[in-house]
């Protein structure tokens, strides 16, 4: 018997299977993905002009609901939204409304009012986006911009973006993955988007404490070595430690995982020769990284960020059009 779909992927497709939220990677299909990826192209092309702006979201209003802090997510979806001509309204939930007792549902039927068209969520709890999605009225979608360990699904597109940039043919790849896989939203959804994607080795390289219990299920060959780990592996992603949703016991000490885990140029020398480097940022440089590895050639880790706003861009057309449809049945 075929596996039912979880609420969240249901969700997120109208009757005609276009993006009306998006809230995980898991569901889309490859021909959406690269939908996602043809639009973000053409938007990187405008964002190389003197005017950068399109008019695709002129009149609506895009909400930036952020109950986590966050610096680089928040700029480039207010940057996104601000180049699709969108208003956008910034709201530091740390401060608002729910810091003062309100519910998030009564926050939420409050901005919902104010006709906001799209909302983008941020949140500490696995399964807000969802939540936020299941009570909206129709015609209003959600993008997660990441909530708990459970996804994000943005930040997976784009470093599949930059990835095929650099190397297009997905199902010849290998692809290793390093550090905090145990609370990482990150590593769960770039593990889902590089299935999709035809890419089928995937090496999951950490000490076991950084590993979660469901390792071994989720379709990557597990390494307790960086050196074993990445040999001759052709792209690497580095993931931030998830130091504030750690409880301790789970590394003896920060020296002691660069020593054991973090990305140096020797380490690198074992990856295919034209290997390259993410990470999704923040980076902790002498943590995860060293220097001469997140500045050298072999990094597009600024590639990420710069790619980062045309495929927000892309989403947030495709999510618009998606509620388009579905007012319009």
């Amino acid at each position: 018997m075929a596996k039912k779909p979880s609420p969240a992927i249901r969700l997120q497709l109208n009757k005609q299977g276009e993006l009306r939220h998006l809230l995980c990677i898991e569901g889309l299909s490859k021909e959406i993905l690269k939908r996602l990826f043809d639009t973000a192209t053409a938007f990187l092309r405008e964002q190389n002009s003197v005017v950068k702006k399109v008019p695709l979201l002129r009149a609506k209003t895009v909400a930036n609901l952020f109950f986590e802090s966050s610096t680089r997510t928040r700029s480039t979806f207010e940057l996104a939204a601000k180049r699709l001509s969108a208003d956008v309204l910034n709201l530091n939930t740390s401060v608002a409304a729910v810091q003062k007792g309100e519910s998030l549902l009564d926050t939420l039927k409050s901005l919902e009012a104010m006709n906001v068209d799209i909302f983008v969520v941020r949140h500490s709890d696995s399964g807000a986006a969802q939540f936020i999605a299941k009570h909206l009225k129709k015609g209003v979608a959600v993008i997660n911009a990441g909530d708990g360990s459970h996804a994000h699904p943005t930040q997976a597109l784009l470093d599949m973006y930059t990835i095929m940039q650099h190397k297009p043919n997905c199902s010849e790849l290998t692809v290793a993955i390093i550090g905090d896989i145990r609370h990482s939203r990150v590593a769960r959804s770039q593990i889902a988007i590089l299935r999709v994607m035809g890419v089928r080795k995937i090496h999951l390289i950490g000490p076991s404490t950084l590993l979660p219990p469901f390792a071994e299920k989720l379709e990557g060959k597990v390494f307790h070595t960086i050196e074993e780990g990445i040999a001759g592996v052709d792209v690497i992603i580095v993931l931030r430690l998830q130091k504030e949703r750690m409880q301790s016991g789970f590394l003896p000490s920060m020296n002691e995982y660069y020593h054991r885990y973090g990305m140096t140029l020797e380490r690198l020398k074992l990856a295919a020769t034209d290997a390259i480097v993410m990470h999704p940022g923040p980076i902790n440089r002498g943590v995860e990284i060293n220097s001469l590895v997140a500045d050298g050639h072999r990094s597009v880790i600024l590639e990420q960020v710069t790619y980062g706003i045309a495929i927000r861009m892309a989403v947030m057309s495709h999510v618009a059009s998606g509620q388009i449809q579905e007012s319009a049945e």
